[in-house]
């Protein structure tokens, strides 16, 4: 085989391999990686056997009906009488046989449908495949780029917008092939291997489309999947299912009995041996164990960097329990800087100089392990800028820990309420919420299989040094619905009081939309600063949600329920842009909320809306002279003036006719807001697992 027939030439500047793992980023296969040859077929109905392939004896399979979903009539196509243009050719002629590119599959000129030409693969998970797609145009009708253009899906995965093989191959008859690479995940994010589908699918472009003037049409020739080794080296399958054999019909029932009384025997003899054997491997483990017991401790710092069987040691580094003791100084109370259900977070050093948070998970409890090994499998492979990345794990004698970047500033609550840190300026909670909603949109949309959260709070919302905002805790995080005709996960309902989905806590169906009624009630939070529970409270305003929606609908003036804080920093069309958004993410009927793409839009807007407010500095500097100046100030203003106690005064003027008429007519009904720092309630949030 030629060397870089399958393996990247780092010195052909024309080839590209796309990874649709990552937005088409280019990828390179080494030959420190294996390749094993999974699937070969010529499309086009007729078989290439290894005497007819360019000399590497390669046997191409036919396509249907064995890979090919659905076939019309005159789908097929070949032209016998011409022969390939080798001369301007950017392939060798050894690539594949004449035939494979003389024969190909279009849409078919009898389909009176719509579909998509779909081809399945059985494949295992858990690995990187590279699929190699031939192409070849040799319909006479079709000469210039835009007469045949298509859409092509790979795993369901938009890997070309604007197929045109003449635009790649420059003119007909000269065959051309794309290269892909694509990771197979199981269906539920399950980290054993198993058989999943890889689906290769081409779309015409729909009739309004610019790109192509001949619809309805699409081309493909050949098709190559090759598994690549992982970072363990390791092509292995799945172990094959057991196969139960059955005896043959009896004939004559004397030597039957005989051959059954045998096969008894044997039967006897191998479970007393394997039995006994059994016994000695366990007496000998047994002692290897605490013969070694002892200096596994000390040989710890040796294997710092190794990776566990299930994760590539580049996404997730495994720590020993030496090592996060060191770092904590064997678990100090001193260093604790967040306490939960799950168990304590405490701040350490690795490497010197790097400091992380350290999540020490309770021991003992089985839901605690699923979570944890749930979190490192999903967010071991998740980066982005609003998600908090996952520098490692330890899972070493009977500890399950889980190591963190550090967030510098802590969790959105503590800014809110429960604690005595300086309140946020609109700006800030408003950069913050996009900062979040960003990330979710990322987990929701922009990664292979849809992730829903299934837990976003005002505690899991986390700051780093620089105030950007960061989504963690994906213990409870699901793999979301796949397929197009899928809405939703049927689960049992798992999250915090006071920010599950209605539609999830009685139907026990999970969607995207859950996360975005979660998100919703911490839009409240940070316009409201108070928990979305507060049991103390009469059942009216117990509920952060249904207090906010009775007052809106009742007429109340929104600037009422608002932070102290706010009063005064917000203008009227931004929380107006503001509590629209709110409400429609809090809407009941789950299909009526809007995505986190609408979410983050809204978002943008809102902050636009400031921005645009700060930029008119006349007009700021002229109301805060004015503010300045009003009488009925003065009784906060005292000879030493605070920023605080200065953000105090402004924050009442906004909307005090309002706030007057209101008080000289009834009583006021949010008593809880009169104090000028409602923040004694607890960051705490209570999870429930139903």
């Amino acid at each position: 085989m030629p060397s870089f027939l399958y393996y990247t030439d780092l010195d052909d500047l024309n080839y590209h391999l796309k990874s649709l793992d990552f937005d088409n980023a280019e990828y390179q296969i080494h030959n420190d990686k294996a390749l094993e040859m999974v699937y070969r077929v010529n499309v086009g109905l007729i078989q290439v056997p290894p005497n007819q392939d360019t000399g590497m004896f390669r046997n191409w399979e036919v396509e249907s009906p064995r890979f090919l979903e659905k076939e019309y009539p005159e789908s097929v196509s070949s032209d016998s009488g011409e022969h390939l243009n080798y001369l301007q050719n950017s392939i060798p002629n050894y690539t594949a046989p004449e035939i494979v590119y003389l024969t190909a599959r279009s849409y078919g000129k009898d389909a009176k449908e719509e579909y998509n030409v779909t081809w399945n693969f059985e494949v295992d998970s858990s690995f990187t495949y590279m699929v190699r797609l031939h192409f070849c145009e040799f319909d006479m009708n079709i000469t210039n780029q835009g007469d045949r253009a298509f859409q092509i899906f790979i795993d369901d995965i938009l890997a070309e917008e604007k197929a045109d093989v003449i635009s790649w191959a420059g003119d007909p008859l000269i065959p051309v092939h794309q290269d892909y690479v694509v990771t197979m995940y199981s269906l539920e994010g399950r980290s054993q291997i198993e058989k999943v589908n890889l689906s290769i699918k081409l779309q015409p472009l729909p009739a309004n489309n610019k790109y192509t003037r001949y619809l309805h049409d699409v081309l493909l020739n050949g098709i190559e999947i090759f598994k690549i080794s992982d970072t363990n080296n390791n092509l292995a399958g799945p172990n094959p299912k057991s196969i139960a054999l059955s005896l043959p019909h009896q004939v004559d029932s004397t030597q039957s009995s005989k051959k059954i009384k045998i096969a008894k025997a044997i039967l006897v003899v191998i479970t007393f041996l394997g039995l006994v054997l059994v016994i000695v491997v366990g007496i000998i483990v047994s002692w290897l164990r605490r013969r070694f017991q002892g200096e596994r401790e000390d040989n710890s710092s040796k294997t710092k960097n190794e990776g566990s069987s299930c994760l590539p040691p580049h996404l997730c580094r495994r720590f020993t329990i030496a090592e996060i003791r060191a770092a904590t100084n064997n678990f100090d109370d001193v260093f604790i800087i967040g306490v939960g259900g799950f168990g304590n977070v405490y701040k350490g050093c690795i490497d010197g100089s790097t400091s992380v948070a350290i999540k020490r998970l309770k021991s003992g409890s089985q839901q605690g392990a699923n979570e944890f090994m749930n979190e490192i499998e999903l967010l071991s492979q998740l980066r982005h800028i609003h998600l908090v990345s996952l520098v490692g794990y330890c899972n070493d004698d009977t500890e399950m820990i889980l190591v963190y970047e550090f967030m510098q500033h802590g969790t959105l609550c503590e800014y809110l309420y429960g604690s005595n840190n300086q309140p946020l300026l609109w700006k800030q909670r408003l950069e913050i919420l996009l900062g979040a909603a960003r990330g979710l949109h990322y987990l929701h949309a922009e990664v292979k299989h849809k992730i829903i959260h299934r837990d976003v709070k005002s505690t899991n919302i986390l700051l780093d040094e620089k105030w950007v905002a960061k989504v963690s805790d994906f213990g409870l995080s699901k793999v979301g619905p796949t397929g197009i005709s899928t809405t939703h996960v049927s689960t049992m309902v798992k999250g915090s009081l006071g920010y599950l989905d209605p539609e999830y806590y009685m139907f026990q169906r999970l969607t995207l939309k859950s996360d975005v009624y979660s998100f919703g009630v911490v839009l409240l939070e940070v316009l409201c600063a108070r928990p979305p529970l507060i049991r103390d409270l009469d059942k009216n305003t117990a509920s952060l949600v249904c207090w906010f929606q009775r007052c809106y609908d009742e007429g109340v003036a929104i600037e009422q329920i608002v932070d102290p804080f706010l009063r005064g920093s917000i203008t009227h069309e931004c929380l107006k842009c503001y509590c629209k958004l709110a409400l429609s993410c809090l809407h009941d009927d789950g299909t009526q909320r809007p995505t986190m793409s609408q979410v983050v839009g809204d978002l943008e807007f809102a902050l636009q809306l400031v921005l645009s407010e700060e930029d008119s500095q006349f007009g700021k500097a002229q109301k805060e002279e004015r503010y300045m100046k009003e009488p009925k100030f003065s009784q906060f203003m005292g000879d030493e003036k605070s920023d605080l106690d200065l953000h105090f005064v402004r924050s009442h003027t906004y909307k005090e006719s309002t706030i007057s008429t209101w008080r000289s007519s009834r009583e006021h009904p949010f008593p809880e807001i009169r104090n000028s720092r409602p923040r004694s309630y607890s960051c705490q949030n209570l999870q429930v697992y139903i």
